[in-house]
């Protein structure tokens, strides 16, 4: 268990380092509130564990999943704005858009929050498994995959989710926490793929403190 966390633990902080600070610049209402909320600048009160928290934890089953995106590495990252540039390019090309018509927009009846925007992370940052950042969306088995997409497939299992509630890029980096609750939970040993996910209902709508919230997902062996 301990060994697997690590491997999470090491491509995650890799990945997460560039990936907590997109800024996409979006044209739509989703995208408008994706980019609201991933954009404030970076500092110790936004950092602060006061400003964010992990309210929930919960075991979700969900049946055989195709994930379609794009894959990108660390090459593909900015120091400063991590991967903000290959999300603009996603929402400015439609790119979920095309993804989405191969079952006809019907993502919601996949799974639960089976619509939701997906940042994949895999490998663990060495040599031998580098990194692999992927854009995209999780759809039914066996969907077409469009031309100029990628896709991977995972069996039918559970995912661990954690619901951290807060505010700018205090929401992310957050994985070492995650990891840590679902452990405490007794979840079980948990994959070397996770995400984060801006589910609609809960990351693009602010509540009265202007608080909003992200779910970050792990595999479950």
């Amino acid at each position: 268990m301990m060994r697997t966390i690590g491997l999470l633990l090491c491509g995650v902080m890799v990945c997460f380092g560039a990936a907590c600070t997109q800024k996409a610049a979006l044209d739509n209402k989703k995208g408008n509130a994706m980019k609201n909320n991933m954009s404030e600048p970076a500092n110790k009160e936004q950092q602060s564990p006061e400003r964010r928290e992990i309210i929930k934890a919960y075991r979700q089953s969900v049946p055989a999943l195709r994930f379609i995106g794009k894959k990108y590495s660390n090459a593909d990252s900015d120091p400063v704005n991590g991967f903000s540039a290959k999300w603009n390019e996603w929402f400015e090309n439609g790119w979920f858009s095309i993804i989405e018509k191969q079952i006809d927009g019907k993502t919601k009846d996949t799974y639960e929050d089976g619509d939701a925007y997906i940042g994949l992370i895999g490998g663990s940052g060495t040599a031998e498994k580098p990194l692999e950042y992927w854009i995209g969306i999780f759809m039914p088995e066996n969907t077409t995959v469009p031309e100029g997409f990628g896709y991977i497939d995972f069996p039918k299992g559970a995912l661990g989710i954690c619901w951290v509630y807060g505010k700018g890029r205090a929401l992310y980096g957050n994985y070492g926490q995650c990891v840590k609750k679902l452990s405490d939970e007794g979840f079980g040993e948990l994959l070397p793929w996770c995400f984060e996910r801006y589910a609609d209902s809960r990351f693009t709508t602010p509540d009265e403190k202007g608080n909003v919230i992200l779910d970050i997902g792990f595999f479950i062996k």
